[in-house]
């Protein structure tokens, strides 16, 4: 089963300094059609103004992700992390027992683009946590790659969640095959270009979730396109 969230669909919230576009119910934007999909609770694509952003704030029991598209998000918290995240590097703040940070735009001059995402974890009242690291480069028509996980790795992130996150890179004319085990389900979101996923055409922002399939089929489109894969229990 394919169910098919259009990116003119999603959520808005515009103020001065942000744009940004919910996939799910967030913060005053409510929809009780989309709150969620399993364990997978939250994918905003935030667009920031130069030298603006999130101020110190709190969260617990979340696991946290920030995929930067474009430009550089500053991020500081209450565990000593301080630093910068730029395109081709993932990040995960696991909240736990409960943190304290701020995301900003890291740029006086220029935008920052990037996918906020939030997965449920596995267990409550973990101990607050902090990671970052370089995907791995991207090379020839189609590429998948684990970037978030229970196992971590190489180019991936450690995610105490039952769920794994995927950066797929696919040129026209390229395809992946990704099985899907039985009882699991899935997520694709199309963080910029355009696809074919399982005979369905999808474009930049728009989501897809998958249910009751035994594999996800990815084509290229007429652009490079750049989606995240969500493994889900």
């Amino acid at each position: 089963m394919l169910t098919l969230r259009r990116s003119e669909e999603r959520g808005p919230t515009r103020i001065g300094w942000l744009d940004s576009k919910h996939s799910f119910s967030f913060g005053s934007y409510r929809d009780p059609r989309h709150t969620g999909f399993r364990n997978l609770l939250v994918i905003n694509e935030d667009r920031v103004t130069p030298g603006a952003g999130f101020g110190r704030h709190g969260h617990s029991d979340m696991e946290i992700i920030s995929y930067v598209l474009e430009g550089a998000l500053g991020h500081k918290d209450s565990i000593g992390t301080n630093g910068v995240i730029r395109p081709g590097e993932i990040q995960r703040m696991s909240a736990g027992t409960g943190i304290e940070h701020s995301e900003m735009n890291a740029s006086a001059e220029e935008p920052v683009h990037f996918l906020q995402i939030w997965i449920k974890p596995g267990e409550r009242g973990i101990a607050p946590g902090y990671e970052q690291v370089a995907m791995p480069p991207v090379a020839g028509p189609a590429q998948l790659d684990l970037i978030a996980g229970p196992e971590g790795g190489e180019g991936a992130v450690t995610l105490y969640a039952d769920a794994r996150v995927y950066r797929a890179i696919i040129q026209p004319g390229g395809s992946l095959e990704v099985p899907i085990p039985a009882g699991r389900h899935a997520w694709v979101q199309v963080a910029r270009g355009d696809a074919v996923a399982n005979r369905q055409p999808v474009a930049n922002g728009d989501g897809l979730a998958i249910s009751d399939e035994p594999s996800l089929s990815l084509t290229g489109g007429t652009a490079s396109a750049e989606l995240l894969v969500f493994d889900l229990a």
